[in-house]
């Protein structure tokens, strides 16, 4: 099979059921979005301090090109298969943030990203998780989607943020609070 087809050189693309779309279009976007995210988690998979998260990693993945799936389906196309996505999805983002979080000292104040290049790329890949639900969001209000989709995109971005304070703690990193500057 060759990679290439030909078929999107005009700027359009093919959803799961057979419309085609402008690559530009907001559904795109979601999709592409997801994508982008489901590549940092693969770097964050990569970094040894995450060697013991490596298969919890990998499921997030799983669940991302999932989710991915269903925004690259065409609305109103339920007999296209593909996985689906659950609440204990998002209940295992939950109890994962709750075994971190035992650790982890009281959250006072804002944390600057940064402190060590692996922590860094859990910072960038929360930020990319938080546009994926802002688009996916949008998205929602234009053509409705799976609310399971942005209740886990939500989620993913808070065990994030907690994953990067624990991989701060196991790199013994400085987490710098951020402190407004004073008048």
């Amino acid at each position: 099979m060759k990679i290439y087809t030909k078929t999107g050189d005009s700027g359009t693309t093919s959803l799961l059921g057979g419309a085609r779309v402008s690559k530009a279009h907001i559904r795109i976007e979601a999709y592409g979005t997801v994508d982008e995210l489901n590549s940092y988690i693969g770097l964050l998979r990569d970094q040894d301090v995450n060697s013991t998260r490596k298969d919890l990693l990998k499921e997030i993945q799983d669940r991302l090109f999932t989710l991915g799936a269903d925004l690259a389906t065409e609305p109103g196309k339920d007999k296209v298969v593909k996985p689906d996505l659950f609440d204990k999805d998002v209940d295992v983002l939950e109890q994962a943030m709750d075994e971190m979080d035992k650790t982890l000292p009281a959250l006072m104040s804002f944390v600057l990203p940064g402190g060590h290049q692996s922590v860094s790329f859990a910072h960038i890949a929360r930020c990319v998780c938080r546009r994926a639900e802002r688009i996916s969001i949008n998205l929602n209000e234009q053509e409705p989607i799976d609310a399971l989709i942005i209740r886990y995109l939500n989620r993913l971005s808070d065990f994030l943020f907690v994953l990067g304070r624990k991989m701060s703690q196991e790199l013994q990193a400085e987490e710098v609070k951020w402190e407004p500057r004073k008048k």
